[in-house]
């Protein structure tokens, strides 16, 4: 067969998937268009995520289970695809931590709580520790979780760092997380991270009212040969957008939040007022 690009399941475990959807065809002897045909998925859909140009889902892998019928056995979809999840992490966050890493600048905005990046062990801990006492994850995974960002941050501190710009809505300095200790460090934390010279650091106030340009968190990377992607979360999955009008409709909305919001001496200055509660 020509242009039948050759799979290294070692490489990665979307590979991995990837190899094992290839050899499941091939053991029943169907095309790419013939699985296809069996499910609601394109043969464009399934030649991607079998090699490894896009990441395979919870609902794809059923769906591959029904139409192989390897359900509950060892070669399994589904249990394939916990495999390329790092435990306790969104569906689609792999993917955007992957790309993170190689950014050149992220343009960040977070409400509610501190952006990951910026966070503090304590604040972080605290967080994963509430989610275990809901019954949301399990001690592990919450582990898991603070191990996962403290890599993630460390990976930021390289000798070029990426250029920060930081956005956050009023509720994340004012949302009590943990306790006093807990706050006044992660908000000590904030007003180092505005020192950095890779780092801007802005407050949306709460007086922007109606004007503010997103109303949901978003996060902007900028790659080494400048073009931008986006990753947004819901509560069960992340999703990356890569269409060139979105993402230049998302980077439009950006814009106009930095300009409403506080100029960074004015954000320092509502970071450092806000602390003074905590001590």
């Amino acid at each position: 067969m020509t242009n039948r690009k050759t799979l290294d399941p070692e490489s990665s475990p979307k590979a991995a998937y990837g190899a094992h959807l290839r050899r499941m065809r091939d053991e029943r002897g169907w095309s790419q268009e013939e699985v296809a045909t069996r499910s609601s998925y394109s043969g464009q859909h399934i030649s991607a995520v079998e090699t490894a140009r896009k990441s395979p889902s919870l609902p794809f892998s059923v769906t591959m289970d029904e139409v192989f019928g390897t359900k509950g056995s060892e070669d399994s979809f589904e249990r394939q695809w916990h495999r390329t999840r790092p435990g306790p992490l969104l569906e689609g966050f792999p993917e955007y931590v992957a790309n993170e890493r190689r950014a050149v600048e992220l343009r960040l905005y977070e409400i509610g709580i501190i952006p990951g990046l910026l966070q503090t062990p304590g604040y972080a801990r605290c967080l994963a520790d509430s989610n275990v006492r809901r019954g949301m994850i399990t001690p592990e995974r919450a582990e898991r979780r603070v191990k996962f960002l403290a890599q993630r941050q460390e990976a930021m501190e390289g000798s070029r760092p990426p250029m920060r710009l930081v956005v956050m809505d009023e509720s994340c300095i004012r949302r009590q997380v943990g306790g006093s200790e807990v706050m006044a460090d992660q908000l000590a934390r904030l007003l180092d991270v505005a020192e950095q010279p890779n780092t801007v650091l802005q407050i949306a106030p709460f007086t922007g009212g109606e004007q503010r340009a997103l109303d949901l968190p978003l996060n902007l990377l900028t790659l080494p040969d400048m073009s931008v992607i986006a990753y947004a979360e819901s509560q069960i999955r992340g999703h990356i957008e890569r269409h060139t009008d979105s993402v230049l409709m998302l980077h439009r909305a950006y814009h106009q939040l930095q300009a409403d919001a506080l100029p960074q001496s004015a954000s320092v200055a509502m970071i450092r007022e806000a602390r003074k509660g905590y001590l």
